[in-house]
Formats: structure tokens, C-alpha cells, sequence
């Protein structure tokens, strides 16, 4: 929220700037003012983007530019070493995947999404029991 707002405030302002500037600015500096506050808007919007959604079947890893979207016995383990800045999922093909949605210095939420992920990787990811 605060990025999309951020977002918003710096493309009034450019704007703004672009319409009050002094009549010496020519009109494709005054299009040169939207197009920053256009490029900042984008480039806010993929920092606010990351977010990871757990259901039933499996979980969607929406990255600044991906959207990875995998089923519980794809993900064999989550982990954050300590100072990294975001988890990783290693899946069952052997490669590894961020989860930038979930963010190392907002400090005990993110250790409480991280557990919680995996609660939710122990329950629904690991195969049954033979005989069960």
C-alpha cells in the first residue's frame, strides 16, 4: 500500500511540475517530466508486487516480474538462511525459487509467514504414508 501510494503522490507531482513549470520548458521537457513519474510508477509497482498465496492445492509465487504457480509435492523445503533478505523454495526438480513476498526485515512477521509456510508444506506437500 504505501508503494502504491508513493506511486501515486510522485505522478501528481510530476504533473503538477509539468504544468506549472515556467514558460522557458518546452513541451517535451514537460513529457519528459510524465514519462519519469510514469517509469517510477512501474518500477514502484514491481517492488510492491511479490506476494505468495497459499491454497489447497498448491501455492502462487508472484515475484516482481514471475508468477510461479506450483503444487504442494513440487516444494520440497522452504528455507531463510539467516541474513538473507527472502526465503527460497527448492522444489522437486532440484532448482531453487525466491519468495521476495515474504521479506526477511520485517522481522518476527516474517519468521510467523515463514513458519506458517511451512506448517502448510508439512501438512499438504509430503506424500501419505504407504498403508494409509
Amino acid at each position: 500500500m504505501v508503494a502504491y501510494g508513493l506511486a501515486g503522490l510522485l505522478f501528481v507531482t510530476m504533473a503538477v511540475l509539468a504544468l506549472i513549470l515556467p514558460a522557458d520548458w518546452k513541451f517535451q521537457d514537460r513529457v519528459g517530466l510524465l514519462l519519469l513519474g510514469v517509469l517510477s510508477v512501474g518500477v514502484l509497482h514491481l517492488l510492491a508486487r511479490p506476494r505468495v498465496t497459499a491454497t489447497d492445492e498448491g501455492v502462487t509465487i508472484v515475484n516482481s516480474i514471475r508468477t510461479h504457480v506450483l503444487v504442494w509435492p513440487e516444494i520440497v523445503d522452504v528455507r531463510m538462511p539467516v541474513g538473507e533478505p527472502w526465503p527460497s523454495v527448492d522444489l522437486a526438480d532440484g532448482s531453487t525459487l525466491a519468495v521476495m513476498g515474504i521479506q526477511s526485515n520485517d522481522g518476527d512477521r516474517a519468521q510467523q509467514n515463514l513458519a506458517a509456510l511451512r506448517a502448510l508444506l508439512r501438512e499438504r506437500g509430503e506424500a501419505a504414508e504407504p498403508g494409509h
